[in-house]
């Protein structure tokens, strides 16, 4: 609810890292780890912004930011083929109307 995310190992309580106030305070609707480049994830949070975090990039910040303007992000899915490596890697966003929208991610965030 305050934006904070925590990198946890299966065999542990502790987290391995911890962003606090990652989303500058906003709660997090939804996190998706990529499913063709498992050192990427994405966070969308509470006013539609969503964060690319690429931990190969960058361990301490996300490397890249996108408000979606006009509606709001109810929730996210990222779909790709992980056994291909053509980087193919889309998100799906719901929005608030009911309209679902599908964009393509870059490239050097899919490809494994």
């Amino acid at each position: 609810s305050d934006g904070s995310i925590r990198l946890h190992q299966m065999t542990s309580e502790y987290p391995l890292m911890q962003w606090n106030d990652s989303t500058n305070g906003q709660p997090i609707i939804a996190l998706q780890w990529a499913v063709t480049r498992p050192a990427v994830f994405f966070v969308l949070d509470a006013s539609s912004n969503i964060y690319i975090w690429d931990l190969l990039e960058n361990d301490l910040l996300p490397v890249a930011k996108q408000t979606i303007p006009s509606q709001n992000i109810v929730t996210m899915a990222l779909l790709g083929e992980p056994e291909k490596t053509n980087g193919l890697l889309g998100i799906v966003l719901a929005k608030e109307s009911g309209q679902i929208d599908i964009q393509c991610v870059k490239k050097k965030w899919a490809l494994p």
